[in-house]
């Protein structure tokens, strides 16, 4: 195997077992599957140019780029599945539009589960392009076009769709397996993928909001009630939604874990009595925090790891995740779920604990943007910082911590994704009743946090980069890769990175985004903060 999609990448990659738990047999699987949907959007590229469109086909390609995402799915059969439903869409294109003269178009995998691993390992993941910095773009466009999948996933099931994403995720796809293109054709395709996950945000925060309604700042406890309960990590708020429905009057408590976090501020969602706390940190601590749960875990979209002894009888997945051996549900059929919930012991008592605030997403900062303002112009208000991303294990994320406990009194700091969670607890205070930290949401919720970013422009008059905002971004899969560039689309620059910059990333292409952006690494926090301030 040969994998160096995420940041914990062992010595730059993975080559026998994954740092996510991914075997060499999975990692083969998800790169043939990954071989196969090349082929089949090649066949949807050229069809649309025909006006023949397959709808099938389209959201197949976004499942198969999501479920090839880091931390998502370990299960080899719904691989194998997978593969055959590729081959089979596409050979429906190839019925109305003729054959297409290439290898990776016309392959047809063998339908042994030992034989397309085989097949996994031959065919790699990228184009063997001589060119190191044309293969690093190659796989900056690959990685950003699993994470606008993912963003895609979320949006779809809620009603929101856009076919010029699918139709750039077609072309992209395609040109990765077939085309040799210059830097600079590469440089701009990879912009194009921050442009369509822009779409795809968009989207997803159209479907969040209408049908959950607009996040409102929230108190959330982080203890617990008597009573059994549910814990429910990942990311997907439909899931969420589907569960407290099919738990009204059980006597089941329903916790959030993880990215889950930010569902309390919707209004839709908190209306439920039973949707109780939050439930723990971020994904990378689930081991110790799912085996002390006294209740199942629904694990939606990404984030898993293998499921300890102690909690793998009563841990699900649903969506495109899977873990071999672990139950999966299809959407919205839970009645396994609360059973074993039901089951099992639950809390045997009331603690509370503390409580944190979320909600504060797009719509609520923009509702006292006249006070934000106001605290700027008059001096209380000196700097924003905006810093989130991915958390994770490796060594070196401590630096957000230490950041925000150091940022001076009369800064702002607005925060996304679960890199919130290195800070999101302490009591930073407010300034003229406007909280310190705001917590905009989880990784899916960037669209907030830009159109935050664009209304201060707007009300200063003058561009974001010309703002007194700061941009400190961890990463550590390829969701906060379409982020980036997104961020590199709008023409944002002067980011800072960390806690270590891509493995799949080549000085030369480095360099580009330098010179273009004035990407940054992270240093230390002095050094960093006395930069940004100044």
């Amino acid at each position: 195997m040969f994998c160096n999609q995420c940041e914990q990448t062992s010595k730059g990659a993975c080559v026998t077992v994954g740092v996510c738990g991914k075997t060499n047999e999975v990692a083969a699987l998800q790169d043939l599957l990954t071989y196969v949907t090349k082929g089949l959007a090649m066949y949807a590229f050229e069809a649309r140019k025909k006006d023949i469109v397959n709808q099938a086909a389209d959201r197949f390609v976004m499942n198969a780029l999501f479920m090839t995402l880091t931390n998502v799915n370990f299960d080899p059969l719904r691989f194998k599945d997978a593969i055959a439903e590729g081959v089979g869409l596409r050979k429906e294109l190839q019925a109305k539009i003729g054959t297409i003269n290439d290898e990776i178009a016309n392959y047809e995998p063998p339908t042994n589960l030992d034989e397309l691993i085989t097949e996994g390992e031959r065919v790699g993941l990228i184009a063997n392009d001589e060119n190191e910095d044309i293969r690093s773009l190659q796989q900056v466009l690959l990685y950003g076009l699993r994470g606008v999948a993912a963003y895609a996933h979320h949006a779809y099931i809620l009603g929101k769709e856009d076919d010029k994403v699918y139709a750039f995720v077609h072309k992209a796809l395609a040109t990765i397996g077939s085309v040799t293109l210059s830097l600079d054709e590469w440089v701009a395709l990879v912009l194009g993928c921050g442009e369509a996950n822009l779409i795809v945000m968009e989207l997803l925060d159209a479907g969040n909001t209408e049908t959950f309604g607009h996040p409102v700042p929230t108190s959330v406890p982080l203890g617990h009630r008597k009573g059994k309960a549910i814990l429910v990590s990942g990311h997907d708020l439909k899931d969420l939604l589907d569960l407290l429905k099919a738990t009204v009057g059980k006597g089941i408590n329903i916790y959030t874990h993880g990215e889950m976090l930010p569902a309390h501020g919707y209004p839709e969602l908190k209306k439920y009595e039973h949707f109780y706390g939050h439930y723990g940190t971020a994904w990378q601590n689930q081991k110790k925090e799912f085996a002390n749960f006294p209740g199942p875990i629904l694990m939606t979209t990404n984030c898993i790891q293998e499921p300890k002894e102690s909690y793998f009888n009563t841990i699900f997945t649903t969506g495109p995740v899977g873990w071999e051996g672990v139950r999966h549900l299809p959407n919205g059929q839970y009645e396994e779920l609360i059973n074993t919930a039901l089951d099992m012991p639950g809390f045997a008592e009331d603690d509370p604990g503390q409580s944190i605030m979320c909600g504060f997403a797009h719509n609520a900062v923009l509702n006292v943007a006249d006070q934000v303002i106001a605290g700027v112009k008059a001096g209380d208000i000196k700097h924003f910082f905006l810093v989130g991303g991915c958390d994770g294990a490796k060594a070196g994320r401590n630096y957000y911590t230490q950041l925000v406990e150091e940022t001076p009194d009369d800064t702002v700091i607005l925060t996304l994704g679960c890199g919130k969670f290195r800070f999101y607890d302490q009591e930073l205070g407010d300034i003229g009743g406007i909280p310190r930290l705001l917590d905009v949401g989880q990784c899916n919720d960037a669209y907030s946090a830009v159109q935050i970013a664009v209304a201060l422009a707007e009300a200063f008059e003058c561009g974001v980069n010309d703002l007194p905002l700061s941009m400190v971004l961890s990463w550590y899969e390829q969701k906060a890769v379409s982020i980036l560039l997104s961020l590199f689309h709008l023409g944002i620059k002067n980011i800072r990175l960390g806690p270590t910059l891509p493995a799949f990333i080549t000085p030369n292409v480095l360099n580009v985004l330098v010179e273009n952006f004035n990407i940054q690494p992270i240093s230390t926090v002095e050094e960093d903060l006395a930069a940004m301030l100044g």
